[in-house]
């Protein structure tokens, strides 16, 4: 159905009003009026004090005034005066709606919801204009649900309709959120300068990309697709092959493969930026996890020597056996569970790269050797989060003094640190403080 709060979208996805609302009409005849009024009792009140005026010259000049005033050019300017002083409004009438200038309006529709906008666009012929310029749709993000499933509103049918009728070759940046494939490939077939896409946690399917690519694959620059599980390996190499463009991508660890850090690293592929890997595991042994080789890692280092390599941990401890054993060149690394000494041992020794680390969990062994050998090793950390862990204050400040001033974000909660015969908890902000070159102390868990 087409009523109740879609009304005003159908408006304003339809045709122009061809006149401003009864509003606009209202506020420009009580303006006139009043204007009328205000402009009336001024010139009254200017005519009088000029007379006064007048009259003060006179009695303290009136030898000048006698000859200036028996000039007939003086004659004919004050009669030029009074009538321009009558004639001349005091206020000007507002302009009405449709008189804003575009580049007005369309900054003002951008920060209103598409509803809003949809309903403002009715109150004028350019307003609607300004509503269907291609700046206002180069991104949207398509809810699409199963009522009975999901406690989102889906957007409706009939504005995905008029959406792709009227605006797919505008739409850059498209964000998904659906449980049914066939939506999001009427969305592909249809869109033909897509640069950036995120499906994440979508029903895409192989068949689905290669449709995406043969529409998009020379604008497409983002592509973000964890949490695909309809997705090979296969399917996401298409796209590396395809679309030489790509700058950034997003998925889980199983769609890596040697073949498509290869794929990135072709002479005809653009510097790559951005590579988000998902390790997550639910159940142990259920998931094989590959390695990677590392001429692979290499040949991607050597194409994109600034590429970021992001890697999220959420796995259990005797998952990790296939990783760090090898260098490998990832920048930011983050544990969302407990991860052994040993893992974190080979993360010192094989991960050069590293700019921040971010540990939520390690059980009850302390972390000083860990993280002295991560300090030594990776010149250039610049970020580390602690949280239920464990690490004396000895070795938390040798770690700081060996890493220095780089060390700009620096997340440790109180109850990580650990008394030892050289410091005490009271001590450690002022020696770490000196170290980083900055006031510092550790994050306290807030009692509500």
């Amino acid at each position: 159905m087409r009523g109740g709060p879609w009304a005003g979208l159908w408006a304003g996805l339809g045709d122009a009003k061809e006149h401003c609302p009864p509003l606009a009409v209202t506020l420009s005849s009580d303006r006139s009026a009043g204007s009328r009024r205000r402009s009336s009792a001024f010139g009254r009140l200017a005519e009088a004090e000029t007379h006064v005026v007048l009259r003060m010259k006179r009695r303290s000049f009136s030898v000048v005034n006698k000859i200036v005033q028996s000039s007939p050019a003086m004659k004919q300017s004050k009669l030029e005066f009074y009538s321009s002083l009558n004639q001349t409004p005091m206020y000007t009438a507002l302009p009405d709606w449709e008189s804003l200038p575009l580049h007005v309006v369309l900054h003002i529709f951008q920060y209103l919801p598409l509803i809003d906008r949809a309903r403002a666009s009715s109150v004028c012929r350019r307003w609607n204009e300004v509503f269907h310029i291609p700046d206002l749709w180069r991104k949207f993000e398509f809810e699409l649900n199963q009522p009975a499933t999901s406690y989102f509103k889906s957007t409706h049918p009939d504005l995905i309709q008029q959406i792709i009728k009227k605006h797919a070759t505008h739409l850059q940046f498209v964000s998904f959120k659906s449980h049914f494939v066939s939506a999001l490939t009427v969305i592909f077939v249809n869109s033909k300068s897509l640069s950036s896409v995120k499906i994440e946690g979508t029903p895409v399917d192989d068949p689905s990309l290669k449709i995406l690519v043969a529409n998009n694959s020379d604008t497409l620059r983002l592509l973000k697709m964890s949490s695909c599980p309809h997705v090979s390996s296969d399917g996401i190499l298409c796209v590396a092959d395809h679309c030489q463009g790509l700058r950034e991508l997003a998925l889980n660890y199983y769609m890596l493969s040697d073949e498509l850090l290869l794929a990135l690293s072709s002479e005809t592929h653009v510097n790559f930026e951005h590579l988000r890997i998902d390790v997550v595991s639910e159940n142990p042994g259920q998931i094989e996890f590959c390695s990677i080789k590392k001429q692979s890692w290499d040949a991607l280092i050597k194409h994109s020597p600034g590429v970021n390599i992001v890697m999220y941990f959420f796995l259990y401890e005797e998952e990790f056996e296939t990783f760090f054993k090898e260098e490998t060149p990832v920048t930011h690394l983050y544990f969302g569970r407990s991860v052994s000494k040993a893992v974190l041992g080979r993360v010192g020794l094989n991960c050069p790269r590293l700019v921040e680390l971010v540990v939520c969990a390690n059980g009850l062994q302390t972390l000083d050797d860990e993280l002295i050998c991560i300090a030594k090793h990776c010149k250039n950390l610049t970020a580390l989060g602690l949280s239920e862990c464990e690490v004396n204050c000895s070795a938390f400040i040798e770690f700081v003094r060996l890493c220095g001033r780089r060390l700009t974000q620096l997340s440790i909660m109180e109850e990580v640190l650990i008394s030892d015969d050289n410091y005490s908890l009271d001590e450690i902000h002022t020696e770490v403080s000196k170290h980083l070159g900055r006031i510092w102390f550790p994050e306290v868990m807030p009692i509500w």
